[in-house]
């Protein structure tokens, strides 16, 4: 059942700020957290450049610190503004949003472990509420759908696949593994040049010598291309039976979530009641 429970006013207020694109003070903070999680992964990246982090060492140390303590605010006042906090600390943006500041803090303890903080980027995602582009929510979300819906015949496939570059590496090892100077040293390197191979990479690392083994690889080559259309055609196929619908980008205010249908009345997530309007 719904829970009828009411926020307290300043619950309201902050849920607003930081949840709610559409109001103007909501917009504003998240326009606001978009240009700091630039500048917080930029910093990174600077960081890891020698002749900048000698120079500017320093700087860049109290900008990640200064841009860390600021994101542990609002991680813990996005915990406080909605009904259910673990809901939201166990959702998507809420993993992100912690993911977010461990990394500054684990440095204190594992050296170079901050410039995991390019994980901060993923964040830039709250882009598609903040300037209200709902229809690519939209898309993401039936994007989603149809990888769901696929997962089984994909994962068969992946088995398939497994199975075949494990037959081909063998069958290239009895081919190419009496050469001398070959590549092709052991069952486990074949199945790596197979997997390169099917794949269409091709570094060149290892290449067949003998005529036998050219005509099989350029077998394989070829075959690489239908290989990857399959999974391709997989998910085409789930997209199209899956209708677009309109999706919104108001937050739940008891797990946090959002990506909700335009006529939907409670949360798809939690179940819980939306608010609508105000």
């Amino acid at each position: 059942m719904p829970n009828n429970k009411e926020f307290s006013p300043l619950k309201e207020k902050i849920h607003e700020i930081i949840f709610e694109a559409d109001t103007p003070w909501g917009k504003r903070f998240d326009v606001i957290l978009l240009v700091m999680i630039v500048g917080s992964v930029l910093t990174v990246m600077l960081e890891t450049v020698s002749s900048l982090n000698e120079k500017y060492g320093e700087l860049f140390f109290i900008i990640e610190w200064a841009l860390t303590i600021f994101f542990t605010i609002e991680y813990l006042l996005r915990l406080y503004c909605v009904y259910r906090p673990l809901g939201y600390a166990k959702s998507f943006f809420g993993i992100i949003d912690l993911l977010a500041i461990l990394p500054t803090y684990l440095s204190l303890f594992i050296v170079g472990a901050q410039s995991l903080l390019v994980i901060r980027i993923l964040r830039l995602m709250r882009v598609f509420r903040v300037f209200k582009l709902g229809h690519f929510l939209a898309e993401g979300d039936q994007l989603l759908r149809a990888l769901k819906a696929s997962r089984a015949k994909i994962t068969v496939f992946m088995l398939f696949v497994v199975l075949l570059v494990t037959i081909i590496g063998s069958v290239m090892y009895i081919v190419e593994g009496g050469q001398e100077g070959s590549g092709f040293s052991s069952i486990p390197h074949s199945v790596y040049w197979a997997i390169v191979t099917l794949t269409t990479v091709g570094y060149g690392d290892i290449t067949p010598s003998t005529a036998l083994g050219r005509f099989f690889s350029a077998i394989v080559m070829i075959l690489g291309y239908a290989v990857l259309a399959v999974p391709t055609g997989i998910v085409s196929v789930e997209l199209f039976k899956n209708k677009k619908t309109g999706v919104t980008t108001q937050a739940c205010r008891y797990c946090g979530e959002e990506g909700h249908d335009a006529d939907a009345e409670y949360c798809k997530y939690c179940g819980e009641a939306l608010e609508h309007g105000g």
